[in-house]
């Protein structure tokens, strides 16, 4: 999908998931403005958008800080003078433990990341599109955003959010040219879940036991359907959670 003379923004656009739609954008044609809190590997994904030919920059974000998320904004606008598709991806995952036996300081940063995080891009995201008349911006929630994964209270309760943010502004902005669609991934094979995989051969073979598809999802099949969705052959979708599980959640 061509998308020249667009401005993306993908945030934790450093790894996995992350990487593959910053990767993606930047092969689509758009100048990429790529956001982390880890510089090193941000800068790396700039270089191989570069390497083939395209433009990004790399902005370190916290973005559970308002005023880190709107320099992000300003720095994108400074640079490239627009924005027209934003990523809201940044996210982590958290401990396993039954909700009662939750720790509260980890769960008020799964929250904050992961909602919270969510919420500011879009608060200074859609401005700027306003000004603009319109854009396309897609948050990446997960599988655990539709259905209850016991022992991840934490991590489900924010897709869970993240989902109904997500209709709940694209209601809002629906008349104003902004559609807002989020994307519910099953497990995907990105480091995190490959250093999980290791640590106990367990692990993998119950990720594939969730998946009727008989494998976990790759990266890349995530960052086509963000571009998708942000690209003018999705221009009647708004307010939608689209499901990538490889069948998980049909059970």
């Amino acid at each position: 999908m061509s998308m020249a003379g667009k401005v993306a923004l993908v945030t934790g656009g450093s790894t996995g998931i992350g990487r593959a739609i910053a990767l993606a954008f930047g092969v689509g044609g758009a100048k990429v403005v790529i956001c982390a809190r880890h510089a090193a590997a941000g800068e790396e994904v700039v270089r191989a958008i570069q390497d083939g030919g395209g433009e990004a920059i790399f902005v370190q974000t916290d973005v559970s800080k308002a005023s880190e998320v709107a320099a992000l904004i300003e720095k994108t606008v400074a640079t490239y003078g627009r924005l027209d598709y934003a990523c809201n991806n940044a996210g982590v995952g958290g401990s396993f433990a039954s909700t009662a036996d939750f720790d509260e300081d980890e769960w008020d940063q799964i929250i904050a990341i992961n909602l919270k995080g969510v919420w500011l891009c879009m608060k200074y995201e859609i401005p700027q599109m306003l000004k603009q008349g319109g854009g396309a911006i897609v948050n990446i929630a997960s599988a655990g955003g539709l259905v209850g994964v016991p022992g991840l209270s934490a991590y489900t309760a924010s897709k869970h959010g993240v989902v109904g943010l997500t209709k709940v502004t694209a209601l809002e902005y629906a008349q104003a040219g902004i559609r807002v669609n989020s994307v519910c991934p099953g497990t995907i094979r990105t480091p995190m879940v490959d250093a999980a995989a290791r640590s106990d051969p367990n692990v993998e073979a119950m990720m594939l036991s969730l998946h009727p598809i008989g494998r976990l999802g790759t990266p890349d099949e995530i960052s086509g359907a963000v571009l998708f969705l942000c690209s003018d052959a999705a221009s009647f979708i708004t307010g939608h959670a689209m499901l990538i599980d490889g069948g998980a959640t049909a059970r």
